[in-house]
């Protein structure tokens, strides 16, 4: 089948990028690990099922204006649907055939839960709470959990400890999610969409965003501590620097001039975080297991 070029910029591959850190993350703190299943769930994950997420948002919300990783994005066809639930399907098969049952399981549950975000028909993006914690659990500890369950199955063992882990990944996203619509207000109400970011206004997303990055770093603490690994706070906190300073400056900018608060910037805040994140992670797992 022939792949469209605007269907290609839809599956917005790039994005995988920004999505990436819980999964070195998980692969960071793995005390045993098959490097055939995690390379098998990494290619399952980023390649298929969050491009498939993503052109099927695209498909149902038509954008016109500028989104995650496209500033200028073409109008979606049919095509763009077909493909998403190919790679869908391509990437359930995957992992029961080249990981595990139980982490396919996980991929179709986050499946669900992706397309109940988007769909007309349930659209749990219109609601600013509702949609917000769905994002925040799926993207956050689900993704650990699931990450995780691919590259060490049985490894996540129900202790206070992993309830840590769990709680600074999902405080992650809480942190990051609401910034990423800090530009498209407008475009969102035009849609029915009202978003937690709409709600907090332009200050108070950054100032919710702050007290989630600080309650985030908080249960990093807690668990690198109870894990006895606290040599991976200490890395963690040098990576959360470029961060932070980015985050502070384009705070400013935005308090002195709301309209700062637009996609260049987001774009920004989006490379620097996950950068940092990605880079901190591998660093991690370089610590941790040579």
């Amino acid at each position: 089948m022939f792949i469209s070029k605007n269907t290609f910029k839809l599956l917005r591959f790039p994005f995988s990028f920004f999505l990436m850190p819980l999964f070195l993350l998980a692969m960071s703190q793995a005390t045993v690990l098959s490097l055939y299943k995690t390379l098998s769930a990494f290619v399952i994950i980023h390649f298929f099922i969050y491009p498939a997420s993503n052109g099927y948002n695209s498909f149902v919300d038509r954008d016109e204006g500028s989104i995650g990783g496209l500033e200028r994005p073409p109008l979606p066809t049919r095509q763009l649907f077909y493909v998403t639930i190919f790679l869908d399907v391509a990437g359930l098969i995957l992992a029961i055939c080249l990981v595990n049952y139980l982490f396919a399981l996980c991929l179709f549950i986050y499946i669900c839960a992706s397309r109940a975000y988007s769909a007309k028909q349930t659209r749990l993006k219109r609601y600013a709470v509702l949609g917000f914690l769905t994002v925040v659990f799926f993207q956050g500890a689900f993704t650990y959990f699931t990450s995780m369950t691919g590259i060490a199955e049985g490894q996540l063992q129900p202790v206070l400890s992993t309830f840590f882990i769990l709680m600074a990944c999902s405080l992650q996203i809480a942190g990051a999610y609401p910034l990423t619509q800090v530009y498209q207000h407008q475009q969102d109400l035009k849609d029915g969409v009202v978003t937690l970011s709409y709600r907090l206004g332009y200050n108070g997303t950054f100032l919710f965003t702050a007290c989630m990055f600080l309650l985030c770093n908080v249960f990093y603490y807690l668990y690198f501590n109870a894990s006895q690994r606290m040599l991976n706070f200490f890395v963690l906190q040098l990576f959360f620097l470029p961060v932070i300073v980015f985050f502070c400056w384009w705070f400013y900018h935005v308090f002195v001039n709301p309209a700062q608060a637009n996609f260049k910037n987001t774009m920004r805040m989006n490379w620097v975080a996950s950068t940092s994140m990605n880079l901190c992670f591998i660093v991690l797992y370089l610590i941790n297991h040579y």
